[in-house]
């Protein structure tokens, strides 16, 4: 009988799913973990994770290719229908025939995870440029809306990039937030965040960097077709270029941001899980091509935990 196996939707649990296949010598019908789990006719098992059951399945990946144990790693970040399916596939594939395996990019094994790690990194690469900051009391404070889970693969630009700041940058899809604070980090799940009503200076430095985007266009050869490609509508929402005219209005004197509510622990432990900012929208351009609008969404959860 066919057997769906249902584990904690991290990394490791995943690869405890791989580990307990090879026990039963079965393979799984589906996975499921998190939001993910329905009503199902098949047995359901659930999988414990054993950390070292993980670190076996992962050295023995690793021991047929490096480059392997790196597609697995950021396979499982990947926002890929049937992630699990497509990175199970190929771990079987890649144990029973070795290295050689990643010789043969069209494989029904190897091109599905491929083609997922291309649009992950693929997406990380442009957000190196799309994330826009807004300084809070000190801190660097950022949004984002991406499809894949992206932000263990953004910690290293952005935390050597600001390495003498302290920043916070928010998935908005997976619910998860980077903290970065004098050298140390860490990702960790934040259900609900709220950005501030920016104070006067920042304000004033969103209005500057607005009115610089719409003035340095030139009508004569405004493209919006163009624009849209190389800046994809969807990473609009948390631009500032892109957002309402509120988004630029400072806050009232003695209620600006209130970073101050993070504390240092932060760092060392999962963050308080609170309404860390008050709300807020977003901008006018006084001259040039005004920039479209797209209202802000919400997104689902994903897996709690990341390589």
């Amino acid at each position: 009988m066919e057997t769906i196996y249902r584990y904690d939707g991290s990394f490791e649990g995943f690869l405890c799913c791989v580990f307990d296949s090879y026990v039963y010598r079965e393979v799984p019908a589906a996975f499921q973990s998190g939001e993910d789990i329905a009503p199902t006719l098949f047995e359901v098992r659930w999988i414990e994770t054993d950390p070292s059951h993980a670190r076996r399945v992962l050295a023995g990946i690793e021991k047929r290719s490096a480059y392997a144990r790196e597609l697995v790693e950021k396979g499982f970040l990947t926002c890929a229908d049937d992630r699990e399916g497509i990175l199970y596939r190929f771990i079987r594939a890649l144990l029973a025939e070795g290295g050689a395996l990643l010789c043969r990019l069209s494989d029904e094994a190897v091109h599905p995870l491929l083609k997922a790690v291309r649009h992950l990194e693929g997406e990380v690469h442009l957000l190196k440029g799309f994330v826009r900051f807004s300084e809070f009391s000190g801190v660097l404070v950022g949004e984002i809306q991406p499809k894949n889970r992206v932000l263990p693969l953004l910690r290293g630009h952005f935390c050597s990039r600001f390495y003498n700041e302290s920043l916070i940058l928010y998935d908005r899809t997976h619910r998860e937030a980077l903290f970065y604070r004098e050298g140390k980090w860490c990702i960790s799940p934040l259900d609900h965040f709220e950005m501030a009503r920016p104070e006067e200076r920042e304000a004033q430095f969103r209005r500057l960097w607005k009115r610089f985007y719409d003035t340095i266009a030139i009508r004569e050869r405004y493209n919006p077709k163009c624009r849209r490609t190389q800046m994809p509508m969807r990473y609009w929402g948390t631009m500032t270029e892109f957002q309402k005219e509120d988004y630029f209005v400072p806050a009232e004197k003695g209620a600006a941001a209130q970073l101050n509510a993070v504390p240092p622990s932060s760092l060392n432990a999962n963050p308080v899980k609170q309404n860390l900012f008050a709300a807020a929208p977003a901008p006018g351009a006084p001259a040039g091509i005004p920039a479209p609008e797209k209202p802000r969404g919400s997104a689902p959860s994903g897996p709690g935990s990341a390589p």
